[in-house]
Formats: C-alpha cells, structure tokens, sequence
C-alpha cells in the first residue's frame, strides 16, 4: 500500500509541474497581422519595433497638432525633484520636453537602438543638457537600477515590446512604491485614429496585461487627440 500511495504522489508531482506557469510557454506564435511579428500574448499580437529610420515621423512639425503632447505633459503633474524615465525614447522628442519644465528633474532616456541614442546624445551635447542620461536597455530590461524613479512614461512603445512580461517586471523593479507610470497608446477602440492595427491598443488589453503584472490602472485621461493616456501604480 505504502508503495501504492508513493507512487500516487510521484504521479501528481509530475503533474503539478508539468502545469506549473513556469513550464509552460507564455508566448504563442502564429500568424496574424502583416505588420505584426506573429509573436502572441494574452491574445495580442507584438509589432514590430519601429526603427531609427523612422525618427523623422516621431519629430514631424504636426505631431503636436496630432497628439496634443503639451496636455500629455500636463498630465504627468512634472515637478521639482522628479526623477523620470523615458522607456522607448526614441530620438527623445519627450525627453527635452520633459527635461526642462521644472527645477531639478532628471530623465533617464531609455533606448534600444544605437542609432536613436546618438542622436539623442547629439542635442545634449549641442545644448550642452546636463539632466538627462542615456541609457541603453534591452529586449527584456529597462537596465534601471530598482527603486530609482518616480515616473515612467512609455509612449506608442508598450505594444512593441518583444518580451512584455519581462520588461515590465523591469519596470517594476525600477519604480518606486508610490511611482506612476504613464502608458500612452493609439486607441483600438477608434477606427477614425489613422495608425496600423497593430500599432494600436485597447484600454481592456492594457488593463489585462498590467493586472498580470502586479499594477492597477488608476485613471485613464480620456482627452487626447488619438492617444490613451493610462495611469497605472503599483497594485
């Protein structure tokens, strides 16, 4: 009987760690949209990265006409003594924005790509800036140290992360208790908003996929032109 019931436990072990979270994988593949990677999670299709090719859209003189970034800025409440990050930071367009509205802000400007990190290295060079650091992240990290900044903005950038458990469980980490991260993404929910599929995202999936991640979305500021600005905190 004892050899029975030993084997019974051995049996539902094996199960139980077959089912485990940790032996499974998280990310599906298949095909979908043509401008997606054909890489699934919680049933959403990754995009693909914009390259630095494309730093001439991300600064076009009607981008502020288009997303209203002054009232975006607004809604981060910037002041004295913030430490910010920017994940995704393309050739910094919010980055100098953000760097210069009040006294004593510092923003750590997060990119992946060499190309959109010397351009950025560029502007602080030639205006001669002295509160914004680059750094270079990577697929699965913001590479910030934990516990180290007070907001993070990520800007039409959540949706192309190759690996968005990992990264935001780097978010996490670098974000204080009291932190906020500001998630601004193209509207799903609006066909009028001329951007891919893709490349846009609803208020439901983000919510779903942070939840999962341990943050609970606190407002969304429904008032911009395409975007949604959703503010999530530490759950």
């Amino acid at each position: 009987m004892r050899k029975i019931i030993g084997l019974l436990v051995f049996c539902f072990s094996i199960t139980l760690i077959a089912q485990s979270p940790s032996s499974v994988d998280i990310y599906a593949y298949k095909e979908g949209d043509p401008n997606g990677t054909g890489k699934w999670y919680m049933g959403r299709e990754i995009a693909y990265v914009m390259g630095f090719q494309g730093m001439s859209w991300l600064d076009r003189p009607e981008r502020e006409r288009e997303e209203n970034t002054a009232k975006l800025l607004q809604h981060m409440n910037i002041t004295s003594g913030d430490i910010i990050a920017d994940i995704g930071a393309g050739s910094g367009y919010h980055v100098f924005k953000m760097s210069s509205i009040a006294k004593d802000v510092f923003v750590y400007a997060v990119d992946i790509q060499d190309e959109m990190l010397v351009e950025m290295n560029e502007r602080i060079t030639d205006n001669e800036i002295d509160n914004v650091a680059l750094v270079k992240g990577s697929e699965k990290s913001v590479n910030l140290a934990k516990n180290s900044v007070d907001k993070i903005l990520m800007v039409d950038v959540y949706h192309e992360f190759s690996y968005p458990i990992e990264m935001l469980a780097s978010i996490k980490s670098a974000l204080r208790a009291d932190g906020k991260i500001y998630l601004i993404e193209y509207r799903a929910e609006d066909p009028s908003v001329p951007i891919k599929k893709v490349h846009k995202m609803s208020e439901k999936q983000a919510i779903k996929e942070f939840e999962a991640a341990g943050f609970t979305l606190e407002k969304n500021k429904g008032n911009l032109p395409w975007q949604h600005c959703m503010v999530f905190v530490k759950s």
